[in-house]
């Protein structure tokens, strides 16, 4: 099908003054704009139906696939709003490509990427206005998609819905900490070799919220995983990409593989940081060396990144039997200086030689 997508207004849309008080301090994930965009699937039509609503419950079957079975795929990205009065995204089509990849490994149908970007553009222009315009701000969209099929029988189900939320976004740390501190998960892994690792299902964001409560209880803000074979080797936190920063200026950040999300702010850095001739080796790195490393003064920085948090700087790592701390324990020049170039491409405030930034509306 094209991506053309029918329109059907809110009713009762939140009033003018009450959207502007809430966007004051959206905070993240909990303010939600008046519509979504939704898309059907299914064995016999394909895909089909494709419109903005009014954002609201669903309805679902209490045999319906995904409550059983976890047939469920999801994105993250974020609309800017740009000085010239455009409106911005940032490296879609990878978001399109990776939705797609997760929807294989799943055995779910893959998504056409028009499709994917055409829902994210409608719904953004449907609620432009709850585009933040405070310090950082941004809508973060969410597009997701589920097995909606009624059946109990254990297989790739015949109907799926596909919805894309739209949330106005502040800071994703509540914390306010100009670095962060993490807790070195012992009991847990976050993906083991053939698993789902580099999907982004909620099935493995799911898997890590005990070990990100164990961080909580600790006093860290975030929970590192090690490997499933060995548990020794760094791969990521619950939900970032990490970076290790030492002092040649070189930077190192674990290679993927399988069992970690190829995420698209990760790779944004990696090739900013390239073109201005930093040495850059995705390699394993090992849970001993970091601490080694960070006490001899050869690591000067951590950081970890998303698209949530953008960038964000490491500065105490804790464990069980171990506690060390980065650097200064607080920001570091090429963590803040990546930041910086990326946000400034995002935001339309400098060129953009990649083509990265969508620019639409």
């Amino acid at each position: 099908m094209s991506a053309t997508f029918g329109f059907e207004a809110h009713p009762a849309p939140v009033e003018a003054n009450e959207r502007t008080r809430l966007l004051e301090n959206p905070g993240f994930g909990k303010i939600f704009t008046d519509h979504m965009a939704m898309v059907r699937w299914s064995d016999a039509r394909g895909w089909h139906d494709a419109k903005i609503l009014p954002r609201g419950p669903l309805t679902l079957d209490p045999a319906t696939a995904v409550l059983h079975y976890a047939q469920e795929i999801f994105e993250g990205l974020k609309a800017y709003r740009l000085a010239d009065g455009a409106t911005a995204l940032f490296r879609p089509g990878e978001n399109a490509r990776r939705f797609r990849e997760s929807a294989q490994r799943m055995a779910m149908p893959e998504l056409p990427d028009d499709l994917f970007i055409g829902s994210i553009e409608a719904l953004v222009k449907a609620d432009r206005d709850w585009i933040p315009t405070i310090e950082g701000g941004s809508l973060y969209l969410r597009p997701f998609m589920f097995a909606s099929e009624v059946f109990l029988g254990v297989k790739p189900a015949a109907e799926y819905l596909y919805l894309v939320l739209a949330s106005p976004a502040g800071a994703y740390f509540k914390s306010g900490a100009k670095a962060v501190s993490i807790w070195i998960s012992q009991h847990y892994t976050r993906a083991a070799p053939g698993g789902t690792g580099a999907a982004k299902c909620g099935g493995n964001y799911a898997a890590s919220l005990v070990a990100q409560a164990e961080a909580i209880r600790q006093g860290c803000d975030q929970v590192v995983f090690l490997d499933a074979a060995e548990h020794r080797w760094v791969e990521e936190l619950g939900g970032m990409n990490l970076f290790f920063v030492f002092d040649d200026g070189s930077i190192v950040t674990p290679p993927l593989g399988g069992t970690i999300l190829p995420g698209i702010t990760r790779d944004s850095l990696l090739r900013l940081a390239r073109e201005q001739g930093i040495t850059v080796r995705e390699e394993p790195y090992a849970i001993d060396q970091w601490e080694a490393d960070a006490r001899s003064g050869r690591l000067v920085e951590t950081f970890a990144c998303g698209t949530a948090a953008v960038v964000t700087p490491v500065g105490r790592v804790m464990g069980r039997d171990r506690e060390f701390t980065i650097g200064g324990g607080g920001p570091g020049q090429v963590t803040e200086a990546l930041k910086a170039k990326l946000t400034a491409i995002q935001r339309g405030e400098v060129a953009d030689p990649h083509g990265w930034v969508h620019r639409f509306g």
